[in-house]
């Protein structure tokens, strides 16, 4: 299992921070992701824009505190957990995924792979947060 972590604070409510990540209807501020599909209340696919899918099942969903869930697409499975808190008008957030490759080739890969998508995804929500309050 490859574990990678990533943590960031912005200078936005948790609120606005926790709505934008988990609205699963509005993911259009993700440059990696062409669409989503809800499945029921906890399973939904992301689409990247090469058409490739991931599913999501949500395990824990405490509105600002805490949102996890377990992945699963062809190449890996594993688990992803969000922390978020507010402090002097600041939210952090802190999120973890614990990844398996299903393909040996993949392996020495994997956690490089892994910190690029993350820090791609944090550069996104800044983006999406600056734009939100324009």
């Amino acid at each position: 299992m490859t574990k990678v972590q990533i943590k960031a604070t912005f200078a936005y409510d948790i609120h606005d921070v926790w709505n934008t990540v988990t609205d699963l209807n509005n993911q259009l501020w993700r440059h990696d992701i062409e669409k989503i599909e809800i499945i029921d209340n906890q399973t939904f696919i992301e689409y990247t824009k090469d058409g490739y899918s991931t599913t999501f099942t949500i395990t824990k969903f405490v509105p600002y505190k805490q949102y996890e869930f377990d992945i699963h697409n062809e190449n890996m499975s594993g688990h992803y957990s969000g922390i978020f808190s507010f402090h002097n008008s600041k939210t952090s957030i802190e999120f973890t995924e614990d990844i398996t490759t299903h393909k040996i080739y993949l392996k020495p890969f994997v956690k490089t792979y892994l910190k690029k998508q993350q820090k791609a995804y944090i550069k996104d929500l800044q983006n999406a947060l600056k734009s939100n309050k324009l």
